[in-house]
């Protein structure tokens, strides 16, 4: 009886021992998942707590659900993985945020409430997602939450046809026009802001997704707005730079075939492992390159 105890015991042993590898070696390979997650549900309870508001709790508990399912799934070579995600964040901003709630969350709204002196909607929006999150995420959001680009990346091109132009120098004017506009609104102290706003929303919006298409179509490259026009972009660079989520390279695997450079929509060299490598702000962790590595030498 004792030694069918012991033999018991011995089993049990060596199952949470199993279980325990496997529990480890899923965290391990999916650390930047739950990261991200933690992330999200650490500022939806802080919010949540300091503005006693429970809409912070659902919005970013749902923003950073979707987020990281997204990039496990796709990291599990889900089909559309990604475009399921891009659409459930995309249009839960662009419909409900921005067009039900009347809340302007583009760049616009940003300087809106900023003048107002008013710190929520877009004012936390761009400090979580564009100012302070990508020194954790880099432009992860792009890649998976972007309305915009949500819609971009159905296009034909994704692989650019074409070499990089040297437009990157349009997004400051684009910024500039923006914070002017707002401005403008509050010098000439002009009244019924906030119905101002949320048609610049809807206009703004349209006008993006014009000048994104048209520019994608000409020239034969997807994300050629991203890289060229968007204006948020001017927040997101330099907090990019030092990302923690980032794709590296493993040298040793490498055999600088170029699969890489190729089919990244950003153009980034991603056999550079540098800070400062080419492109490098640019990345919106789409994986792309990943997918498309021969010899597995790219990893987050």
């Amino acid at each position: 009886m004792l030694c069918r105890q012991n033999n018991g015991f011995g089993r049990n042993s060596k199952n949470n021992k199993i279980r325990n590898d496997k529990m480890k070696k899923w965290i391990k390979s999916n650390w930047p998942v739950i990261i991200l997650w933690l992330i999200f549900e650490t500022v939806a309870v802080t919010l949540t707590c300091t503005t006693k508001n429970k809409f912070y709790l659902f919005n970013f508990s749902y923003i950073g659900t979707c987020l990281a399912t997204g990039i496990y799934l796709y990291s599990h070579k889900i089909k559309y993985a990604r475009s399921i995600v891009q659409f459930a964040v995309g249009l839960y901003m662009l419909v409900y945020l921005g067009i039900i709630c009347n809340e302007n969350i583009q760049i616009e709204g940003f300087w809106y409430y900023l003048f107002l002196g008013v710190f929520e909607a877009a004012v936390i929006h761009y400090l979580v997602a564009k100012i302070c999150g990508p020194i954790f995420f880099g432009r992860g959001w792009c890649g998976y939450a972007c309305w915009t680009g949500m819609v971009l990346d159905l296009l034909p091109y994704k692989v650019p046809k074409e070499k990089r132009k040297k437009l990157g120098f349009i997004r400051y004017i684009t910024f500039a026009i923006s914070l002017i506009f707002v401005s403008a609104l509050f010098l000439l102290n002009v009244e019924n802001k906030s119905t101002i706003m949320l048609w610049s929303f809807i206009i703004g919006n349209i006008l993006y997704y014009l000048i994104g298409i048209i520019l994608a179509f000409a020239f034969k490259d997807n994300r050629a707005f991203c890289k060229y026009i968007c204006p948020i972009t001017v927040f997101l660079k330099p907090s990019s730079y030092f990302s923690i989520l980032r794709v590296k390279c493993d040298k040793e695997k490498c055999v600088s075939c170029n699969k890489c450079k190729k089919n990244c929509p950003m153009n980034v060299d991603m056999t550079d492992n540098a800070r400062n490598r080419e492109n490098g702000t640019e990345c919106i962790l789409c994986m792309k390159c990943i997918d498309e590595c021969p010899k597995k030498a790219l990893h987050l």
